[in-house]
């Protein structure tokens, strides 16, 4: 935070940590509050969080302390009071906070009763949307970079400046005075702008998931997770990739977070694949694509399926259970492609050291620190509420905590000082979710509430799309993939939801696949280069080239990207049909996964030629479209492939591929 640990800011941050707590605990044990004023208040305690952690002067403060560090001297108070005219501005960003939370408590009746385009409009009201939106720009800008920040200032600007633009960024918009109701009392509205469904989401059930993680996490059950990854795949080939896949798939059914699985388990397996012959960007790769998997994998998955669940009015265990099996084929896939990457480095070469991997703690006296995941997972499918489940949740690990130091397991207790540094970090990390979610308002508000451009994006593509739903899923998906790589992923959902699920819609797909498939790109785009920041993170792990390693990761997920139009086309994978035929779809999914893992290592028994991978990768594809007879013909063309691949092997004079 700053040099001296114990400044003013450490203990605002821990009086707003309490704060952010005691609101949030008043949410779930007491009563909710009605979204005019929960929203609001949820987005001021954030935004004082932001503030307090990213001082204006922090970036010039670090870059001093690298300089003084290379030049071998020290900091002084000379050095460090240079720029502290610099602090002014977070004396008016505390200010401007104090104005939004008096403007909520005093103005929440009029608000609540407020008709756009009739009720009278405010100085106040202009004087709240102008410091909102400043404060919310600014904190974008501090937690997330210049992306965000100017993608946010672009939609503002395309507001006022449609009228006079060509094609279909032309818009009618709206008079200067309804479009300024709209940035002010229309930031308000309950189903758009700022404090609209995305936020209240935030509120209302993303803090306590994201708290639950990190308590899990610090508490113990993060660490035996990822024994149980190092202990199922200890014995075979290519164990600790193996590990990695199944520690990263347990930790983010929990975490849900691919920078926090590569960041805690990416330390231990990346070093391990890379012994065992891996090369490091192959190593930073397989972390980085398997963490990643932990936003589609249930129970907690990704925070954009929370958001999902609220915007299509539905229950979160409908979202969950649907992705359970495009989440199964994912890991599958991976562990399939690790599994053949292991074997095609010993047919290669000896040289790969083996590697005993040590589990620490026996994992059998532990696994009652699975009972919080448990209850959790209970409770969501007995239809409680997500804030109900999360506190369920929450308080079962601090019991568990207690019990575990007085039954004689100190080693898995933790104090009161670690499980207090356990509410910062958690309150750190809603808060970071809390930013960009209000800021993507903004854009809903100006593409749904001021412009016609929705309306016009889905004419055109749903124009291509008429008699070819294929081209207008690609659109949509090279949009998601676009829009994925420059904002974060609850960014990216939510504005793939408003340009692309309409057009999506209009071709006769089901909702929830239709906003299933944007929310599968805008995490896939994670890793798709050139920004990849899960990628970029195990790069720097594992000592790789960062772009070398987020091709790898595009190539090794390819699954991931070829999951979307599997249940476009056959909506049985999202549980929605028979029995049979999710049986059936389910089935076709898994064998057309196995088949494109083979195509990306290039290898089975032994290496597959370049015209047996084409072969291969179309006999993936073959599995895709949702009919019988390219099944049948698909299936028993790979058999071929694999037949042939088999008699290499066997004439091979050393069989080390096994």
């Amino acid at each position: 935070m700053s040099e001296q640990k114990r400044s003013w800011r450490f203990y605002a941050l821990i009086a707003v940590t309490i704060a952010f707590f005691g609101f949030q605990m008043y949410l779930a044990l007491v009563k909710q509050l009605t979204p005019m004023l929960q929203s609001p208040l949820h987005l001021v305690l954030a935004l004082a969080v932001i503030f307090l952690v990213y001082p204006t002067d922090r970036k010039y403060r670090d870059n001093l302390k690298r300089k003084t560090e290379l030049n071998g001297t020290s900091l002084t108070d000379d050095l460090l009071n240079k720029f502290k005219w610099t602090r002014f501005f977070d004396i008016f960003s505390f200010a401007g906070i104090a104005l939004l939370f008096y403007y909520c408590i005093t103005e929440y009746e009029r608000l609540a009763n407020f008709t756009p385009f009739i009720d009278e409009v405010f100085p106040l009201d202009i004087t709240v949307m102008i410091v909102t939106i400043v404060l919310l720009l600014e904190a974008v800008r501090r937690t997330l970079g210049n992306i965000l920040y100017f993608f946010i200032i672009a939609f503002i600007v395309f507001a006022w400046i449609s009228p006079w633009l060509p094609g279909i960024f032309f818009t009618k918009g709206l008079p200067f005075n309804e479009m300024l109701d709209q940035f002010t009392i229309g930031m308000t509205m309950a189903e758009q702008g700022v404090f609209g469904t995305p936020l209240y989401t935030s509120a209302s059930a993303l803090f306590y998931f994201i708290v639950f993680g990190v308590f899990f996490s610090e508490c113990g059950g993060g660490q035996l997770l990822i024994d149980i990854g190092m202990k199922f795949s200890n014995k075979s080939s290519g164990g600790p990739a193996k590990a990695a896949v199944i520690s990263s798939g347990l930790m983010g059914m929990v975490s849900g977070s691919a920078v926090a699985n590569v960041s805690t388990t990416g330390v231990m397996t990346i070093p391990m694949m890379k012994k065992i012959g891996y090369l490091p960007q192959e190593a930073g790769a397989i972390e980085a694509v398997a963490s990643t998997g932990g936003q589609i994998m249930p129970p907690i998955m990704g925070v954009g399926a929370f958001i999902m669940a609220e915007m299509l009015g539905i229950p979160y265990f409908d979202v969950a259970a649907a992705a359970l099996l495009p989440a199964c084929a994912f890991y599958f896939g991976v562990f399939v492609l690790v599994s053949c990457l292991a074997r095609k480095r010993a047919a290669r070469s000896n040289t790969g050291e083996d590697v005993k991997i040590e589990v620490k703690q026996p994992i059998l006296p532990r696994l009652y620190l699975l009972l919080p995941v448990i209850l959790l997972v209970t409770w969501i499918i007995s239809g409680s509420s997500l804030m109900r489940s999360g506190m369920v949740g929450i308080f079962a690990i601090l019991l568990l905590n207690i019990v575990s130091y007085f039954v004689g397991k100190k080693q898995n207790f933790v104090n009161i000082k670690r499980l207090g540094d356990c509410c910062v970090r958690g309150v750190k990390q809603a808060a970071s979710i809390a930013i960009p979610t209000a800021a993507c308002g903004i854009i809903i508000n100006v593409v749904t509430g001021q412009t016609s451009l929705a309306t016009n994006l889905s004419g055109l593509i749903g124009s291509l799309g008429v008699d070819y739903l294929f081209v207008a899923l690609l659109i949509a998906m090279i949009g998601c993939m676009v829009l994925g790589m420059a904002l974060p992923t609850v960014a990216a959902y939510l504005v793939g939801v408003i340009l692309f699920v309409p057009v999506i819609r209009s071709l006769g797909v089901d909702a929830l696949c239709a906003n299933m498939f944007v929310f599968y790109y805008g995490i896939m785009a994670q890793i798709t280069p050139p920004v990849c920041v899960a990628s970029y993170t195990a790069a720097g792990i594992a000592g790789a080239d960062a772009m070398k390693t987020g091709i790898n990761g595009m190539l090794f997920a390819l699954v991931g990207f070829m999951v979307p139009f599997v249940f476009i086309y056959n909506p049985a994978i999202l549980l929605e049909g028979s029995i049979i035929e999710i049986v059936l779809g389910g089935i076709q999914l898994m064998i057309g996964t196995y088949f494109l893992a083979i195509t990306v290592s290039g290898f089975w028994k032994t290496h597959i030629p370049v015209w047996q991978r084409l072969i291969t990768f179309g006999v993936s594809i073959g599995f895709i479209i949702p009919e019988a007879t390219s099944s049948i013909i698909a299936l028993i063309v790979g058999f071929g492939v694999l037949s042939l691949n088999f008699i290499a092997f066997k004439k091979l004079p050393s069989k080390v591929g096994v």
